[in-house]
């Protein structure tokens, strides 16, 4: 039986990004992350925005793309994103109470600006480099950015 696991999301980023690094010289960026689902208002009949709140897990690579770097150096709060990812259900045993618990987290494995960034040129660059395609309606900059 096949299986995908892959997660393609517009949305914008909720809190600056957290940086860990550790002692074998990796790097994981931590970042608070918001869509919006629309659903109809049952009383004024007005389509409203609902918040979806996720969180996402960019690291660097050993070998490669340094992600979690590019993401330390250039997001900020507000800023608006394209993210490739895919689930990883992550578990850990409190240290407090020493209960169990879990939660859905997106490792990113791609990402593109979607807006220009402070100081910088346009938008619409993939973090792995490559080209990439406007979005629909849209004739902005392409703007590569080093890996």
């Amino acid at each position: 039986m096949a299986n995908l696991n892959k997660v393609m999301l517009i949305g914008r980023l909720t809190r600056d990004p957290e940086i860990k690094t550790f002692g074998n010289g990796g790097k994981v960026a931590n970042v608070g992350f918001a869509v919006n689902n629309r659903k109809k208002d049952k009383q004024s009949g007005e389509w409203v925005d609902v918040p979806v709140w996720i969180d996402l897990k960019v690291f660097n690579r050993e070998t490669g793309r340094k992600m979690a770097d590019l993401v330390e150096s250039s997001l900020k709060k507000g800023q608006q994103i394209y993210v490739e990812g895919h689930l990883v259900l992550e578990e850990w045993t409190g240290k407090e109470d020493g209960k169990k618990a879990s939660k859905m987290v997106v490792y990113v494995d791609d990402f593109q600006f979607l807006e220009k960034r402070e100081g910088g040129a346009g938008g619409m660059g993939r973090s792995s480099g490559a080209s990439s395609k406007p979005a629909a309606g849209g004739d902005e900059t392409i703007e590569e950015v080093p890996f």
